[in-house]
């Protein structure tokens, strides 16, 4: 069964940092991108940052972009959100997901709507 369990929300000041972990089990690591989305209250789901576990590519958001950054484990099949420079409009519950790259890993990353295994989400609360 696949599963994927996020860990490292909590309360931050506003130009404070996180870093969220996300492991995983039930599938192969590297046959898959993941991916982390946020959804604030009353708003819909934005996606934030993914990468692929094969080859390392990343995109970001333009919102995060400078501040985010994603990495990967492959030994701990664990990815990483390392957020820097947090501010109030951050404030979500963010969530990861696994992307199937493909029979031969070569599906472009990216943040739509193609992912097949999703967290539960943590809270990640920014005072102002």
């Amino acid at each position: 069964e696949a599963q994927l369990v996020e860990s490292g929300g909590g309360l931050v000041e506003a130009g404070g940092s996180l870093r969220l972990s996300c492991t995983v089990s039930g599938f192969p690591f590297d046959d898959y991108a993941i991916g982390w989305f946020r959804q604030a209250p009353g708003k819909e789901r934005e996606g934030v940052s993914v990468i692929s576990n094969y080859d390392g590519t990343t995109y970001y958001a333009d919102s995060v972009k400078g501040r985010f950054t994603i990495s990967s484990d492959n030994a701990k099949n664990t990815v990483y959100l390392q957020m820097n420079n947090l501010k109030y409009e951050d404030t979500a519950v963010y969530f990861c997901a696994a992307d199937y790259l493909g029979p031969y890993k070569d599906y472009d990353v990216s943040l739509g709507d193609t992912y097949d295994f999703w967290g539960q989400g943590t809270q990640v609360t920014v005072s102002s």
